[in-house]
């Protein structure tokens, strides 16, 4: 008897189409960072960035205009790492009017994203790609 294993899950087809994972107010798939981030914003924002790789005080900029320039560069960073459709003005848009659901959103696709390409690829994967899909279903604390 022989069984088969599943390398890539139902749900990565919409992923390649250049669609976001998630929608923005799907908090209810990762309760643990919600939570998190309903509890301390600021610091669920510099965890998030710092498994980006990115410097994990960018998101303290936020606080400084209207426009918040973390949460816009690190939207566009995720969109055009993983070729997802839209474009400055909806990160912008975003960026303003739901801040902490739009964290919550790129918190959710990095973790499905790498979890997504640690599933499909070899043990040589990169060490970001590892690191975060060591966090699924984890919050980033």
């Amino acid at each position: 008897m022989t069984q088969q294993v599943v390398r890539v899950q139902p749900g990565s087809r919409a992923q390649e189409a250049g669609q976001w994972s998630t929608g923005l107010c799907e908090c209810y798939k990762d309760v643990g960072d919600c939570c998190f981030a309903l509890c301390c914003l600021p610091v669920f924002t510099c965890k998030v960035t710092s498994a980006v790789g990115a410097c994990p005080c960018l998101p303290l900029l936020d606080c400084i205009g209207c426009v918040p320039p973390a949460s816009l560069a690190m939207r566009a960073s995720v969109r055009q790492r993983y070729g997802i459709k839209g474009s400055v003005w909806s990160d912008c848009l975003y960026g303003c009017c739901c801040y902490p659901l739009s964290w919550l959103q790129i918190s959710r696709e990095l973790k499905r994203r790498a979890a997504s390409h640690a599933s499909s690829s070899s043990s040589s994967s990169s060490a970001r790609y590892t690191a975060l899909a060591s966090l699924q279903g984890e919050h980033l604390v």
